[in-house]
């Protein structure tokens, strides 16, 4: 795998999942917005639905014997959002190999403003967190959704 992303996930290539919500009072702080570790639940949020319309359930690749643990993120928030603020989730898988793959996301308001964008790296693991390779009943698919073709 290459390096992270940089810039804006809307610029990496690679099939987009939308996720959308609002915003819950219990992810706002003191002062009325979103506190900032919540946007890494919602860079998750897009990922599990990424992979679900890929037709790879997380629980599917763990039936597997395969994991996915985050061993990198990267995040830029741009501007803030509040109690019950629609917000828009996008998700890409931005790289993919055997050995692991990388997500780029966006947040984005009602008015597709950036809110946050970032990324994760994940290595492939057995259960007991050692490194594996993907198997291909997984790669595979994963690949041909990341790349256009239907799941």
């Amino acid at each position: 795998m290459s390096g992270t992303p940089s810039g804006p996930a809307s610029e990496v290539p690679g099939r987009v999942v939308e996720s959308r919500l609002r915003v819950r009072y219990s992810e706002t702080d003191q002062m009325g917005i979103v506190y900032h570790a919540h946007y890494l639940v919602w860079f998750e949020i897009g990922r599990t639905e990424w992979c679900r319309a890929a037709g790879i359930p997380y629980a599917e690749m763990e039936r597997a014997g395969l994991f996915i643990p985050v061993t990198r993120v990267d995040a830029t928030f741009r501007r803030r959002s509040s109690y019950d603020d629609p917000i828009r989730i996008e998700a890409r898988m931005a790289e993919l190999s055997g050995r692991g793959c990388t997500f780029a996301y966006e947040v984005l308001s009602e008015a597709d403003e950036l809110l946050a964008d970032g990324s994760t790296r994940h290595i492939f693991t057995d259960p007991s967190g050692r490194p594996r390779r993907a198997p291909p009943g997984i790669l595979e698919p994963l690949q041909r959704f990341r790349s256009g073709a239907q799941a």
